[in-house]
């Protein structure tokens, strides 16, 4: 898979176990240039068994919208993104998994039994679609999620 921003290959090792669920932060940086975006590319190439779910996608473009507003990308670079993310889910180079009315109930579950880590609805959604999913791993950037999957036994990327 190729980084859409920068034209640059996907990918990595299989050093994490697989299935992977990726989150927003972790996909946004295959698509947009931000730091860790090589080390991640490195991380998952030749990789298939990346999971994505609608949630994540509708993330991204909800970042894409921000840059957009902030004059970081023009509007027609952030379609052309959306685009070629959803694209890219078509042709399998994703497993979407599906948010499920079972997926919500299990993410209320993680929100009431979280007694150490402070989980928002948007994270224990991804946590609940990791587990539906049978993920090994998350890719995340985001610090509060990586404790929560790390919580539940998943492996993280970045450590």
């Amino acid at each position: 898979m190729k980084n859409v921003a920068t034209g640059s290959e996907a990918g990595g090792t299989q050093a994490l176990p697989g299935p992977l669920y990726c989150d927003a932060s972790a996909l946004v940086k295959l698509y947009v240039p931000e730091e860790d975006s090589d080390a991640l590319n490195r991380t998952i190439r030749g990789r298939g068994d990346l999971l994505i779910s609608d949630l994540s996608i509708t993330e991204i473009v909800s970042s894409l919208s921000r840059r957009r507003r902030e004059g970081a990308l023009t509007a027609s670079v952030a379609v052309r993104l959306h685009r070629a993310i959803l694209g890219h889910t078509e042709k399998g180079l994703y497993r979407r998994v599906e948010l499920l009315a079972a997926t919500h109930r299990d993410a209320e579950r993680l929100l009431l039994s979280a007694e150490s880590v402070l989980l928002r609805a948007a994270d224990a959604l991804h946590l609940a679609l990791a587990i539906s999913a049978d993920a090994v791993s998350m890719l995340t950037y985001d610090r509060r999620l990586a404790d929560a999957a790390k919580s539940i036994g998943l492996t993280v990327f970045p450590r």
